[in-house]
């Protein structure tokens, strides 16, 4: 091998590797926006702006949380994919994400390859819950009046291919009934019609969504997991209740864009694990029915495609579309 070409290799790979040193030392050295693809109020929106204000200290900067819902979190997912890849931008991504790669293939990115994973934050249960005016105190009692007035009940959603969405596909699916996709702007407006009674029924996160139903403002029928949650342990299983075989949950989790520096993510994923692997945290998020989760960017990444895997096969078996 000539030796200048591996001389200029040497040089090339030493001063590659002292400009990712040079991130590693001096990032952050600006505010980090976090984009949230979804509406205000909801799990991604509440966790971004939790874990954003105990990053602040360790990372000397400070976090600006922005909520930019809109198409199934497309809108708000492109402005991260074309932000510039340094670590001021990132997303706060869910299964949402992972569910679009089957659902919506004609999108304006591909998430594994317009993104790095950062690391994940935490996932929890969905509750299953109608309207107080809808006659069925259980999910048996739902089937049956779903399936005694096809397409006659409606759910609601915080858009196509979100997973509230994919969580009332898949029920349609297991339970055998018809019942109908409404999808809204955000998480926010799907509760908010279910409260009023203008959608009977929803699949939404139990973190959210307990404190209404303790209230009495909609009906707990059944939770998404595969045991009772130890938020609401009263409220049945879905899968018990009736509908075999159910179970999904939501998860949240940080991605940037692709191309950002390996120190960066590496820099970031620790100081998000240090916040996610507190004591403190887990028995805050646990009281709200949040688990955290905690892995390297290497094992988030695993875990993302597995996920998309996952959800290809729902997409088929459900039927479901991106145009209901």
């Amino acid at each position: 091998m000539n030796p200048l070409f591996t001389a200029s290799r040497i040089v090339l790979a030493a001063f590659v590797l002292g400009c990712t040193g040079a991130a590693a030392q001096t990032y952050p050295a600006k505010p980090i926006r976090i984009i949230v693809p979804f509406g205000a109020g909801g799990p991604a929106d509440i966790y971004a702006r939790f874990l954003g204000q105990r990053l602040q200290e360790p990372l000397g900067q400070a976090f600006v949380v922005e909520t930019r819902p809109g198409a199934g979190s497309i809108i708000g997912t492109e402005i991260v994919a074309r932000s510039a890849p340094d670590g001021y931008t990132l997303l706060m991504m869910s299964n949402t994400h992972t569910v679009n790669e089957s659902l919506v293939p004609k999108k304006p990115f591909t998430l594994m390859k317009d993104f790095v994973p950062v690391a994940p934050v935490n996932y929890s249960d969905l509750l299953l819950v109608v309207h107080p005016s809808v006659p069925a105190k259980s999910v048996k009692e739902l089937l049956r009046l779903a399936k005694s007035q096809p397409r006659g009940i409606n759910y609601a959603s915080s858009g196509t291919g979100t997973t509230y969405h994919m969580a009332g596909e898949l029920f349609n699916a297991l339970a055998g009934v018809a019942i109908v996709h409404v999808p809204h702007k955000s998480s926010g407006d799907a509760r908010t019609s279910v409260m009023s009674g203008q959608v009977e029924m929803m699949l939404d996160a139990i973190t959210t969504m307990a404190p209404v139903a303790r209230a009495g403002r909609v009906r707990a029928l059944g939770t998404s997991g595969r045991a009772r949650s130890t938020v609401m342990p009263e409220v049945p299983t879905i899968a018990e209740a009736g509908v075999k075989g159910y179970e999904t949950t939501i998860w949240i989790g940080l991605m940037a864009p692709a191309g950002t520096p390996k120190a960066v993510i590496e820099r970031l994923n620790a100081e998000i694990t240090k916040v996610t692997s507190r004591p403190d945290v887990k028995e805050a998020w646990g009281q709200q029915g949040a688990t955290p989760l905690t892995m390297t960017s290497g094992e988030f990444e695993k875990y993302l495609y597995a996920d998309i895997a996952k959800w290809a096969k729902v997409v088929q078996i459900s039927g479901a579309r991106t145009d209901r």
